[in-house]
């Protein structure tokens, strides 16, 4: 137990603490971003299960890769609080409101939406190139998940986890990330898997830019993630 808890400490302490005395000091009000996500998707379930509002909620926040690119690039940063239709509503909010709202006090809420909306535009844009390679391809997909609709926040909470695991340097929870991620995509193969092994590749690149910028202006550090200091709201 002790050497767990030790493990659990060096990976996660300095987020716990971050975020205990953030919500200590502002309650609610440290996460107004997240509470206003979770509450855009309830809103928008109820709405989609209304046999008024499911047409609605599919014009402006659902994403196919069959259709026209800008259409969909403009649904996309919707599509993340447009919860998936064969999938539970309670696992979408517990999604936002636990990694949104970590990711909103330990990086702000500009970073959490810019590293959500990448990880799922990645998702996204994967999905076309990925039905163009077509199946006989190691990164294609079958034409059929050109029709498959594409909603919901996983990639986005997938990518906001990532690159929170790679700031705070939780690597061996970050290393469980991604061998979870790959474990989905050999067991299932299917459009949601690979994508959000696409929004993995977006989330590194964009750690690479942060350490990058890091290296500018310290000119001292050498190593990713070494030295870099948590961002907080």
């Amino acid at each position: 137990m002790n050497t767990l808890a030790r493990l659990a400490r060096a990976e996660w302490g300095l987020v716990y603490v971050t975020v205990r005395q953030t919500l200590a000091r502002r309650s609610w009000r440290a996460m107004p971003m997240t509470l206003t996500a979770v509450c855009l998707t309830s809103v928008l379930q109820f709405v989609q299960n209304q046999s008024w509002g499911f047409q609605f909620v599919q014009n402006i926040g659902s994403v196919r890769a069959e259709e026209p690119l800008w259409p969909a690039l403009l649904c996309t940063p919707l599509s993340l609080f447009v919860p998936a239709l064969d999938l539970p509503v309670w696992g979408a909010l517990l999604q936002i409101l636990f990694v949104f709202g970590i990711a909103e006090i330990c990086l702000g809420w500009w970073r959490t939406l810019v590293i959500a909306y990448a990880a799922t535009l990645a998702g996204t844009l994967y999905a076309r190139m990925g039905i163009g390679l077509g199946p006989a391809h190691p990164l294609g997909l079958p034409a059929t998940d050109a029709q498959v609709v594409d909603t919901g926040p996983s990639a986005a909470v997938i990518g906001l986890a990532l690159f929170l695991c790679w700031r705070y340097r939780a690597y061996l929870t970050g290393g469980v990330v991604v061998a979870s991620m790959l474990g989905e995509l050999v067991l299932k193969q299917n459009l949601a898997g690979k994508e959000h092994i696409a929004a993995i590749g977006a989330v590194v690149v964009l750690c690479g830019i942060s350490w990058l910028r890091h290296q500018r202006r310290s000119g001292s550090r050498v190593g990713c993630g070494s030295g870099l200091p948590p961002i907080q709201s």
